[in-house]
């Protein structure tokens, strides 16, 4: 029951019932208590006379109930599963229109990381892809946000009960991006936001972004007599109270009595799960799924259906030992529970089989409304479905919305701190923690696996302007598409903090505006949001900041049009007397025609430099209005080819968005005169005036024309010269490069000493003219084996496959002793039919045991293997290639370079 009905699993902080609420509608306090009238209203024609709780998670989804009630939302896919929001979109498959379902969720592991920093990080992502996987989506990309204290303090510093700051985040990078690089997930985007806050527990949030043909997903209510299997890893102790203990805060023994609630991940397991969904004879067969995260066996099967019988002798077990209790709430990782037609589980197993996974019965669905887990003949567990529907008693509370405070506004504070000298307050805007360059931290990330990325995260030729967002192709095993989408997040610590309501609001205006900039429509967008928040308690003023935050989300969804249709909330994040920075992280969404998406960076000199201003009222609100207009122009002008580079503005003002545009190509930039005083300058220059756009537009653009709707204020032009010229000023590139990129040179290195290395021996090649081949064979057959950690095979075959080859894509099967004997036989056969062998890339056994490729090498170097691969290369011409792990296994073999397989002795170079 504590696992079932803990916060995390029922969001039971954003479900209480609020009773009362007090906002002091003075100044800056006033646009709260309009916002809220507002959410009353909607209310009612949401509802009608129907009764509902006012509580935080109405707010949140509220959004959503009113557009699509005024029919606003004709792309929302609806189902009984809510894993992940979910959108149809009509994608250009080789020029025939198909619908596909694009799911998105984002996902916080936030106490495990805190704990335990690789693992936590780790099954943030793997937990991530779970959700639109559980929907039978391919999960194409990834974008990770995370939350740190400063990075660069002293050990010393370091508070007791707590693993120091640099510690967590090094290490969690590293959990992190070993997922994603070992199941083949490009992360299109990584940021971290620095902020004191974070001290109390980290933030970590992955949000992933996947899709499936709409056709071969099937959605059907479970009936009784229908199979529940088990799919994927077996069940062990770890993660044993993860839900509960995530529901919490932390105090100074948490780190030394937390750590076994910290889950384990294998990427490879997850990765034939992924397989296995992605094939329309399996994913077709399910009627429903949900995945293994919170609360284990009880949660995921126990939520799918009213009735059911749970056999918990049949759940496949790491080792023995464990009791009823621990194999119904364990968390361990990469398990899908799927309910499949009786008549139908057998086939169902018999293709999980061939992807080399474990799929057992382990329920039944019944007739009776309750939950039953059987152990060892006992019945452990016998609870009605009424009862557990509860979710507990009912929780109650009171808010009180504290006013912003208007002498430490944000908006205006940070300007009034800087340097009056220009060139220093320029560098040292650089120089800001959240401004500074994060390349060594991206660099941990593969951003390109699966060949279907559309911005790198470094544009230009020097590849030094970073990316505002990501955008990727949709995910196909064959043919091409144009159909794509972007994807962009918002969030500021420091304006969150000073004001809830603001900070939400602009997280919003943030990553639409970064979806703007990178060429989409904001009109089309759909928002997933993140909140992390302190333990709120029976505290009033500490539950105004969730209450403000999501009421300034949903002013901004209402004003734009566009809605929330799922998120995430932690409500966990107080350590003693410290507190995270109130959080709320918009997510945005959009599908596009890759064709129209444009990178950062200038792109010529002598362009038109434009700055196009977000216009706020006196109370910091924008005009929603002549926003909207804007970024409709904006839109239009970059499809038409009219804007060549655009960034957002953000915390670091125009300076940080036209210095990170300058870079990248190292075009320089000159001001115009502006006619302001110094002090106006600054302010243009350096205010966090989030919502804007800077774009580079062509010379010999007529902008007023273009621009006639919406403000706008001309900067000035690029130029060649490597410099950013302002008023008689001059800033090299070079040093406002150098700037931006050292504060966390020593936390996450971009560069290495260098070492003097003795002249290798030269190599020639003297054979003349090219090799010319026996075969004759129109379309020559390739033989692709995937091993356990295989990851590009699907890059891999479409390549072969667009070059006019036939291929034959076959799964290494290695649970049993039988299985590998089948394996190698099937192995054999295969290449003697075919005249090329290709060795995918991937994490091969997980780079075990203790280097790349020895897993493949062993497999080639088994009689029967070795001599069908000698037989197709001496004597049938044929051809063997490797890329990654399939590389080094050809190094291994001895095949390179010495063109035929050889025993391991010491000559051998690994």
């Amino acid at each position: 029951i504590d696992t079932y009905w803990s916060d995390h699993c029922r969001h039971t902080t954003f479900a209480t019932s609020i009773d009362q609420v007090s906002i002091d509608s003075n100044g800056l306090g006033r646009p709260i208590q309009e916002a809220y009238a507002t959410y009353l209203k909607d209310r009612g024609f949401v509802y009608g006379a129907e009764e509902r709780d006012v509580c935080l998670m109405d707010i949140a989804v509220l959004g959503m109930k009113k557009l699509r009630k005024e029919g606003k939302l004709p792309d929302l896919d609806l189902s009984d599963e809510i894993n992940a929001c979910s959108i149809v979109v009509e994608a250009d498959i080789d020029g025939k229109k198909e619908d596909w379902l694009v799911m998105f969720k984002n996902e916080t592991h936030n106490h495990p990381t805190e704990i335990e920093p690789f693992g936590g990080a780790a099954t943030c992502l793997g937990g991530a892809i779970r959700d639109p996987l559980s929907g039978r989506a391919y999960v194409y990309q990834a974008m990770r946000v995370t939350g740190s204290g400063d990075p660069r303090v002293n050990i010393s510093e370091t508070l007791p009960g707590k693993l120091p700051q640099r510690k967590i985040t090094t290490t969690a990078a590293a959990g992190f991006s070993s997922y994603g690089n070992q199941i083949g997930l490009a992360t299109g985007q990584v940021a971290e936001v620095y902020d004191d806050g974070f001290i109390a527990k980290r933030m970590e949030v992955g949000a992933v972004i996947g899709a499936a043909p709409k056709s071969n997903v099937v959605r059907e209510t479970p009936a009784p007599g229908d199979v529940v299997i088990l799919l994927g890893g077996r069940t062990g102790r770890d993660g044993c109270g993860g839900a509960t203990g995530s529901s919490v805060e932390h105090t100074e023994e948490s780190i030394f009595t937390c750590g076994s609630e910290v889950q384990k991940g294998n990427p490879p397991t997850e990765r034939k799960i992924q397989r296995l969904f992605r094939n329309p004879q399996a994913s077709r067969l399910i009627k429903r799924c949900n995945d293994f995260g919170a609360g284990g066996v009880s949660v995921a099967i126990g939520e799918l259906t009213d009735g059911l019988v749970i056999q918990l002798d049949a759940v496949p077990k790491k080792y023995e030992g464990l009791d009823g209790t621990e194999l119904a709430i364990s968390e361990s990782q990469e398990r899908m529970a799927v309910v499949i037609a009786r008549d139908k589980a057998d086939f169902f197993k018999e293709l999980a089989a061939a992807e080399n996974l474990e799929a057992v019965e382990v329920a039944e669905v019944t007739s009776d409304r309750r939950l039953k887990m059987l152990w060892r003949g006992n019945t452990i567990v016998d609870l009605a479905r009424d009862f557990l529907d509860t979710n507990g008693v009912k929780q109650h509370t009171e808010v009180s919305v504290q006013n912003p405070d208007a002498e430490n506004n944000y908006f205006t504070n940070k300007t009034a701190r800087l340097s009056s000298d220009l060139k220093e307050a320029w560098l040292h805007n650089l120089h800001d923690l959240n401004v500074c360059s994060q390349r060594g931290l991206v660099e941990r990330f593969d951003s390109s696996i699966g060949a279907g990325t559309v911005l790198m995260p470094f544009g230009g030729k020097y590849q030094a302007t970073p990316a505002v967002g990501m955008a990727a192709k949709l995910p196909l095993e064959s043919g091409d598409t144009t159909t794509g989408t972007l994807m962009a997040y918002g969030y500021n610590a420091q304006m969150a903090k000073w004001s809830p309501f603001h900070g939400a609001l602009y997280a919003v205006i943030e990553a639409v505006s970064k979806i703007v900039a990178m060429g989409g429509n904001y009109q089309t967008i759909r928002l997933s949001l993140q909140e992390y928040f302190e333990k709120l308690g029976a505290d009033r003023s500490k539950w105004g900041k969730p209450f403000a935050a999501l009421l300034g989300a949903y002013q901004a969804q209402m004003k734009l049009g566009i809605p929330a249709i799922g998120g995430k909330d932690s409500m966990s994040g107080t350590f003693m007397d410290l507190n995270v920075p109130p959080t709320l992280v918009a997510f945005a969404v959009d599908p596009i025609d890759v064709r129209k998406v444009i990178s950062p960076e200038f792109k010529k000199t002598d362009s038109q430099v434009v700055y196009i201003p977000l216009v706020r009222y006196a109370n910091e609100l924008p005009d929603f209005d002549r926003l909207g207009a804007a970024y409709r122009r904006i839109t239009e002008l970059i499809h038409a080819g009219q804007i060549l580079a655009a960034y957002p503005v953000g915390g670091g003002g125009i300076a940080e968005a036209i210095s990170k545009m300058a870079f990248g190509n190292r075009i320089g930039f000159s001001l115009a005169d502006q006619g302001l005083t110094p002090g106006e300058l600054n302010t243009l220059l350096f205010a966090p005036n989030y919502g804007s756009l800077v774009v580079e537009m062509p010379l010999d653009m007529d902008i007023e024309r273009a621009l006639a709707s919406v403000p706008y204020r001309i900067l000035g032009k690029t130029q060649a010269q490597e410099a950013i010229e302002i008023g008689g000023i001059t800033i090299s590139l070079q040093e406002a490069q150098d700037a931006w990129e050292t504060p966390l040179e020593k936390v996450f290195p971009t560069k290495t000493d260098e070492i003097e290395l003795a002249r290798p021996q030269a190599i020639t090649y003297n054979r003349r003219g090219p090799a010319r081949s026996k075969l004759t064979v129109v379309r020559p057959r390739v033989f692709i084996p995937v091993f356990p950690g295989t990851n590009c095979e699907y890059d891999t075959k479409k390549r072969f496959e667009a070059a006019g080859a036939e291929t034959d894509v076959f799964v290494i099967q290695n649970l049993t002793p039988a299985a590998i004997e089948e394996s190698i036989q099937v192995m054999a056969a295969k290449i003697r039919e075919s005249q090329i062998i290709m060795l995918p890339g991937g994490f091969s056994a997980g780079d075990e045991p203790e280097g790349s490729g020895k897993f493949i090498a062993a497999v080639f170097r088994n009689p029967r293997i070795r001599d069908e691969v000698m037989e197709l290369l001496k004597n049938r011409d044929g051809l063997m290639l490797g890329i990654c792990n399939g590389f080094q296994a050809l190094i291994k073999l001895g095949l390179v370079p010495y063109g035929e397989i050889r025993d391991i002795d010491e000559s051998q170079p690994t």
